[in-house]
């Protein structure tokens, strides 16, 4: 469930902060990230990030390591916003830069979408995405999630306003362009 063809999912440990840190206090890769405040980010901030992420549970998230050599490329993450409703909210950040734009991240995406619909048992997965991270939103078409709105000019980034899309993807579809497995999607 957690190992794809070149990367697998794997805890995150506290040696990988440090690796995190060295990546979020980069413009060019926290430019995609939370549409807040555009900061930079510290070995001490991830360090609270970490502690806070361990004890929190809604929130599943995974370091990306690739099979060949364990190389960290960054990490991704489901957050339950309604056990109830079976949703989640999806996240994922490869701050290699050197691995941006070769499909790693599709599959990274695709082994937590396989773990948040076939053991977390939810019904939708949904995301939010600038519009100019053209790279990404390319990306989750090719995995399934479909456009379902804007928040018009929502993000200023770089001196511009810029459209914040929201996409989504359910179970029911997820599992229709998955091969069989004589899983039962849903419950269904």
């Amino acid at each position: 469930m957690f190992v794809g063809k070149r990367v697998r999912l794997a805890p995150v440990r506290r040696d990988d902060l440090e690796q995190f840190a060295a990546w979020f206090s980069d413009p060019e890769v926290t430019t995609f990230m939370a549409p807040d405040v555009l900061r930079l980010f510290s070995y001490d901030d991830e360090v609270a990030w970490y502690e806070d992420m361990r004890k929190d549970k809604d929130l599943f998230t995974f370091a990306i390591r690739t099979l060949d050599d364990d190389q960290l490329l960054g990490n991704c993450g489901l957050r339950v916003n309604a056990w109830r409703n079976r949703s989640a909210v999806f996240g994922i950040v490869i701050g290699n830069k050197l691995y941006w734009g070769r499909g790693y991240g599709t599959e990274a995406t695709r082994l937590l979408l396989e773990y948040g619909f076939g053991e977390l048992n939810l019904n939708r997965v949904e995301l939010e995405v600038f519009a100019f991270n053209t790279r990404a939103i390319r990306s989750y078409e090719k995995v399934g999630f479909v456009h379902e709105g804007a928040r018009r000019q929502a993000l200023y980034r770089n001196g511009a306003y810029h459209d914040i899309y929201i996409m989504g993807l359910l179970c029911q579809e997820w599992f229709a362009k998955q091969p069989p497995s004589g899983h039962n999607p849903g419950g269904q």
